[in-house]
């Protein structure tokens, strides 16, 4: 009997991005295969120890038989009031850990969900491009029109609301923002966020702050908080996740932190979805948050050495490349005057054994770009750069 044909995707899945990192997979794959090894530069999972005392409270629950059960909100309380002091000491400002914090299994579902809480198909989302990839397929799921917001290297990466057409804010719900920024890795001034704020308010819109690179800001310097902004706690959403900071992709833990009444919309789409991150994650979660702001800063200056091996081994390579200041992103365009990112990118990893990402992948404004992220030493750094340089003759036409 033939299998059926039928394709059960819905519109929404339909309507979702195809990946191009899925085209990048498979190529590192063939690499494999054939006995050769990339160096992978083309996913930002960071390479740095978690800090032992989150794995020590992991590894104590393990045992606890109180942990074993589903974790619902209330639950979560130490978690909650974790990063309201978090944020307390980092920011001055003193948040409600009942109505102001949430916990979430990492900030790309507390960004997909939280669309589903606050906006209904057919509204639009204000979004920065390039931008975060999951943040396309979010949108397209949650049955919402995107409307790009250009983010241009004359403009430090930072999007122009005055440009915002107004019947684009008419119809938009939500502004998404992201700083420091993902793959532009550019930073966002305080001012900034509060003129954004403003925006906001001008056109009733939620802010979304996606906010996972808090600490990974270089040459002493801070990543502001939209939502210590001037009226970011009547209009902010901003979504923190311990992948970066505390080395924990895996972990998949995040909290939000803003608005009650966006997060009270959020907690009851999660109540349908999910009982939470488990108990011993959240535990280890909390005794990450209480690691002292030294180590957080050594851990940004070793992605700060990263940076500037890359950077300046690229620069003497023939590929011009703009120092950024913060994240573990290096965002520059394509060498050997090459346009098409996704032919660059796979020239490149069958030349070099080094893997990119290429532009177009988050978002059309970011063709003609590639990313590299900070994940392996310095020295290995060098040596991408050398042998990326060497084969940029070889992407004319491409």
């Amino acid at each position: 009997m033939p299998l059926m044909t039928t394709s059960f995707a819905s519109k929404r899945v339909a309507a979702m991005p195809d990946s191009v990192f899925a085209v990048m997979d498979a190529a590192k794959r063939e690499l494999r295969a054939a006995g050769r090894t990339p160096i992978d530069l083309s996913i930002g999972s960071t390479d740095l120890p978690p800090p032992p005392a989150a794995l020590d409270a992991i590894a104590a629950a393990a045992h606890d038989p109180t942990a074993h059960g589903y974790t619902l909100h209330a639950a979560t309380a130490p978690l909650r009031e974790a990063a309201v002091a978090w944020y307390a000491d980092r920011y001055g400002i003193a948040l409600d850990a009942d109505a102001e914090a949430l916990v979430t299994i990492g900030g790309q579902e507390a960004f997909a969900h939280l669309l589903f809480a606050v906006a209904d198909p057919g509204d639009a989302v204000l979004l920065p491009e390039p931008g975060y990839p999951s943040w396309f397929g979010a949108v397209a799921l949650a049955g919402l029109e995107r409307v790009a917001l250009p983010l241009r290297p004359e403009n430090r990466f930072l999007p122009d609301l005055a440009a915002v057409p107004t019947d684009a804010a008419a119809r938009a719900k939500v502004l998404v923002l992201s700083y420091p920024s993902n793959p532009t890795a550019a930073l966002a001034p305080a001012s900034f966020f509060a003129d954004a704020v403003a925006f906001a308010e001008a056109h009733d819109l939620l802010v979304v702050h996606d906010f996972p690179y808090v600490d990974l800001v270089f040459d002493g310097g801070d990543a502001p908080s939209a939502l210590a902004a001037p009226g970011g706690r009547e209009r902010v959403v901003e979504l923190y996740t311990l992948s970066k900071s505390f080395h924990m992709p895996g972990y998949r833990i995040g909290f939000a932190l803003g608005h009650p009444g966006a997060l009270a919309a959020l907690a009851k789409a999660k109540g349908a979805i999910d009982f939470n991150a488990w108990r011993g994650i959240q535990r280890g979660a909390v005794a990450a948050l209480a690691t002292p702001r030294e180590r957080l800063r050594a851990d940004a200056e070793v992605y700060r050495g990263r940076r500037d091996a890359l950077v300046d081994a690229l620069n003497a390579a023939g590929v011009p490349t703009e120092r950024p200041e913060a994240s573990m992103y290096v965002w520059t365009r394509l060498p050997g005057g090459a346009q098409d990112s996704v032919a660059a990118a796979l020239a490149l990893l069958r030349a070099t054994d080094v893997a990119v990402a290429p532009g177009v992948g988050f978002g059309a404004s970011g063709e003609g770009w590639m990313r590299f992220a900070l994940v392996r030493d310095e020295a290995t750094l060098r040596d991408a750069a050398r042998r990326i340089g060497d084969a940029a003759p070889d992407l004319a036409g491409l």
